[in-house]
């Protein structure tokens, strides 16, 4: 029903909405949804008003959940921003709903070139068709934050983190290391005689979730990823999915198993559908280690006890898996133009600025992100380690080893969402096998049939 809404949108308004270049003046609406990274964009709003004296940048920002249902109720009435900050699990239904004007079209982006970012990365904002519909302006790969005060008291030396090993039958020595920091209510640890997995005080590993929404990139596919796996036969733009595959049943089996050994988090123990972070749970004791993204790094070494003292949070990189080499999906933002916009030239400009030196420059400096281009990402990497004290070449080791795999672009991707939600929660929660993957990968593969 919200497609057809959205596509009865487009066929009106687009003849009203595609106006000419909007001339030199004007006021371009900007949206976006990390607070974290507003500051640091309002510094780049400032420079280029500066070197453009006709135009105004207004920067609104929305909190995640409901900076998308504001901007899919804006594609219906029209009154979407000019620009907003895209995301690439979200990016392909835009591009089916042609709300996203081509880059290429615009005189300002239409020389944008792939190589003036970190390999890979721009080529995963361009459509079917070929024609750029973002220009990227960060990138992120997941690693393991840890509560080192948790590794003492546990025995581990936090050295040993950089060679863990995982596989699908026991774990390796990756299980091996969450058992360890698992305790339950008795001061009993899960490598130890008498542990209750049924009475968990500090579980090894965080969870975040089944992972429905966005292929496992912050709870299963460093795993998935240093087995071999790939979600679809080619990305970007695949026409099969491999849900399938023994190797992702195997490797899902026993993640979630991690639950049913209690060295995991629980459903019920994060909260449910309304799930608490990874960080919130290593700052609250409920976990002593968890994966999450690089653009959590401000967040989690921000954290504080109860006293307020600050917590000495270490990173380590992703378990090396059957493979003999670890894995991250390489996932980014970019900000795309959209065909509501009366000024597209004038947005092209800002667009042009986002993606540029400049800018990509000042938001390194400020830490939160690791921008696309590779001197922004040098900075961020100087500011971790001289304001931070923070090594993060758990993060971008993976570019330079070449161990990223793109986060699975295809069409129908709401659709795909619906349906891998429920499918995977009912994984997390033990109430279906993994083997219930091959039905899912049934119901995926028939929406490639529907939209042809």
């Amino acid at each position: 029903m919200l497609r057809r809404l959205l596509l009865t949108a487009l066929l009106l308004t687009t003849a009203c909405g595609g106006g000419g270049s909007g001339g030199a003046t004007g006021t371009i609406e900007y949206w976006l949804w990390d607070s974290a990274q507003q500051p640091g964009y309002q510094k780049c709003a400032d420079a280029f008003q500066q070197q453009n004296p006709g135009l105004r940048i207004h920067i609104s920002q929305y909190g995640w959940d409901d900076y998308w249902s504001k901007l899919t109720a804006s594609f219906i009435a029209d009154t979407a921003p000019d620009v907003f900050t895209d995301q690439l699990a979200k990016f392909p239904q835009f591009v089916d709903l042609q709300v996203l004007r081509p880059l290429d079209d615009l005189g300002p982006t239409s020389d944008i070139k792939d190589s003036d970012y970190q390999q890979g990365l721009a080529e995963l904002w361009k459509g079917k068709d070929g024609k750029r519909y973002g220009a990227p302006k960060d990138w992120d790969t997941i690693a393991i934050f840890y509560d080192a005060a948790a590794l003492r008291a546990a025995g581990i030396d936090p050295a040993t983190l950089d060679e863990l090993t995982w596989n699908p039958r026991d774990g390796g020595t990756f299980e091996k290391t969450i058992a360890r920091l698992t305790i339950d209510q008795n001061g009993v640890r899960g490598d130890e005689p008498g542990f209750d997995r049924t009475r968990v005080k500090t579980y090894g590993l965080a969870a975040n979730g089944s992972g429905g929404d966005n292929w496992g990139q912050t709870q299963w596919s460093a795993f998935t990823g240093s087995a071999g796996w790939q979600a679809t036969d080619q990305n970007p733009w695949g026409t099969r999915f491999n849900l399938d595959d023994p190797v992702v049943q195997d490797t899902l089996s026993w993640y979630f198993g991690l639950v049913r050994k209690g060295y995991m988090a629980s459903f019920a123990a994060i909260g449910g559908n309304n799930a608490i972070t990874a960080d919130t749970q290593i700052q609250s004791g409920l976990a002593a280690m968890g994966l999450s993204g690089s653009w959590t790094i401000s967040s989690f070494t921000k954290l504080t006890d109860a006293s307020g003292n600050k917590l000495d949070i270490g990173v380590a990189p992703t378990p090396i898996g059957p493979t003999g080499k670890r894995a991250s999906m390489f996932n980014g933002l970019a900000d795309s133009i959209t065909t509501f916009s009366k000024q597209p030239e004038n947005a092209a400009k800002w667009v042009k600025f986002l993606s540029g030196e400049e800018c990509q420059n000042i938001i390194g400096r400020t830490g939160v992100v690791f921008p696309a281009r590779p001197a922004g990402t040098e900075l961020a990497i100087q500011y971790n380690r001289t304001e931070r004290n923070l090594d993060v070449s758990a993060f971008t080791g993976h570019i330079r080893n070449g161990t990223t795999f793109p986060l699975p672009v295809t069409s129908n991707a709401a659709d795909i969402t619906a349906l891998m939600r429920p499918a995977l929660d009912a994984l997390f929660l033990g109430e279906a096998p993994a083997s219930s993957l091959t039905g899912l990968n049934q119901q995926l593969n028939a929406l490639f049939e529907v939209a042809g």
